[in-house]
């Protein structure tokens, strides 16, 4: 079986019309901590089934130090130190705002070598530029997840202005990768919700998120690509709001946190859903039969004449997946095809 072109997945995103088939991209999420840790034995064992995207990962910035070809390429100030033995949200990069000129001085160019480091195969299919931790996960991992969520009522000036900055390191990160990659897709995560609802109310998303989100989707559009959002948990309260300024993919409609066939009939004609197959314990815990059921349940729920349905993982690969589940994750999928 061959991989859709890239001209059948623009056609069911843009929801002008169905594939031969429901659009998958499992691999993007399978990770080598399924083989040993051997890439050669995960690229030989997805070898047997197609993918319907490629994807090129744009290198953002380290923490506290780049790459080799750009030692410069990092986020923290001159002579930050990540804290050992905290959480990854409970570290701080940024201790004080009043300090935070020195972030702001050397703040990375995003003309870096290192950004494109990846190189890509134009093989036909479409193509995805992607990068994680966008506004709210960037500012959590430069600030600490306790003082992200103050920062919005104490220093609000503060938010616009690294969300602004980000903004703009972002979008010409976006005309490098159409200029110099030719993608057709940006995919960027910000997981904004909890497992029972979001992070914050409409209001701080209103006043905080959605103006620079628009400016993100608005620079996609004017480069004639699309823009995909991870976000994992309940963000049923945004969606009215992404889809007011066009974007484009949502990803993954988590299971157990949002009625999927609600999601399905509010929203399933004004976006494109990549629709992701639960984690948390179907692939680790669940039977090669809870795994087709759960196939067959996607399908039937947001399935459309028009398109704008695709089938991917809800999240990255953990070492106690199943492997019969991977089996039958896609058996499952391929059978049948859009039918």
């Amino acid at each position: 079986m061959e991989p859709l072109s890239r001209n059948d997945v623009i056609k069911v995103i843009e929801g002008k019309g169905t594939a031969e088939r429901i659009p998958l991209l499992y691999d993007i999420w399978i990770y080598d901590n399924l083989f040993q840790n051997s890439p050669e034995m995960r690229k030989k064992w997805l070898k047997q089934y197609p993918c319907d995207v490629a994807d090129i990962f744009l290198q953002m910035p380290g923490l506290t130090s780049g790459p080799p070809d750009d030692p410069d390429f990092y986020w923290a100030a001159p002579g930050s130190e990540e804290a050992e033995g905290k959480g990854l949200d409970a570290r701080c990069l940024i201790e004080d705002w009043e300090d935070a000129e020195a972030f702001y001085a050397s703040f990375p160019d995003p003309e870096s070598p290192a950004l494109m480091a990846g190189g890509k195969e134009d093989d036909g299919r479409y193509l995805l530029g992607r990068w994680w931790y966008c506004f709210f996960e960037r500012l959590w991992s430069l600030r600490g997840m306790e003082n992200a969520l103050t920062d919005f009522y104490l220093y609000p000036e503060e938010i616009h202005r690294l969300f602004s900055k980000l903004t703009v390191f972002y979008m010409r990160v976006m005309e490098r990768a159409k200029e110099e990659m030719d993608v057709d897709g940006f995919f960027v995560s910000d997981d904004i919700g909890t497992q029972t609802a979001p992070f914050f109310s409409l209001e701080i998303f209103q006043e905080f998120f959605k103006p620079y989100y628009k400016q993100l989707i608005d620079k996609a559009h004017e480069l004639g690509v699309h823009f995909w959002l991870h976000s994992c948990g309940n963000i049923e309260l945004f969606l009215p709001a992404f889809i007011e300024i066009g974007l484009d993919v949502i990803h993954p409609i988590q299971r157990n946190t949002m009625n999927e066939q609600v999601i399905s009939e509010k929203f399933g004609n004004q976006i494109c859903i990549l629709a992701g197959v639960d984690v948390q314990y179907l692939m680790a815990f669940g039977t090669p039969e809870e795994v087709r059921d759960e196939i067959r349940f996607l399908k039937n729920t947001y399935r459309k004449p028009e398109g704008r349905f695709m089938l991917t993982m809800g999240n990255g690969s953990t070492p106690d997946w199943k492997m019969e589940n991977l089996e039958a994750l896609y058996e499952a999928s391929y059978d049948g095809g859009g039918k």
